[in-house]
Order: C-alpha cells, then structure tokens, then sequence
C-alpha cells in the first residue's frame, strides 16, 4: 500500500507532532506525522503533514477537517504538492 501525505496548514504554534496525530485519530488511522519547525529556533512554522494508507482516507480527512478549528485556529486541510527542488 502506498502510504498518501496531507498538509496542514494554519497549525497553532505550540502544536507537536503528537497534537496533529491526535486531531486526526478519529478520523483515519494516521501512519506518520510532523510539524515544520524552524531549524535555528526550534519554534513551529505554523505547518505540518500527517501520512495515512489510502486515497479515501485522504477525502474523509479533508472533508472533515479542512476548516476545522485546532488551538483556536482554524485549520487547513489538503494533499501534499511534491516538494518543488531549490534552485
């Protein structure tokens, strides 16, 4: 099976991994997840992906969660873009 990634965008900025893991449990089975921090700060940049199985997990996800609110922000939801390379 290959394994989908979602952005979430719009994180608040104590969030952690394990927060957006949670947000997300009753949901979908959640297979992985992250919070982009700044590499000299440590502190979040506000945005992260969680992995899960499939396309339909994918569309539930969004579906339910894009808009919703976490730590008093209002989040959102949608599939990854490739990661463009620097130039």
């Amino acid at each position: 099976m290959v394994t989908k990634t979602l952005y979430v965008g719009n994180l608040p900025w104590s969030a952690t991994k394990e927060d957006l893991a949670a947000f997300f449990a009753d949901i979908a089975e959640v297979k992985a997840s992250r919070v982009i921090t700044d590499p000299v700060s440590g502190r979040s940049k506000g945005f992260g992906f969680i992995e899960v199985d499939d396309q339909e997990d994918i569309e539930r996800i969004i579906n339910a969660a894009n808009g919703k609110e976490m730590g008093g922000r209002e989040i959102i939801v949608n599939e990854a873009k490739p990661r463009q390379p620097k130039m």
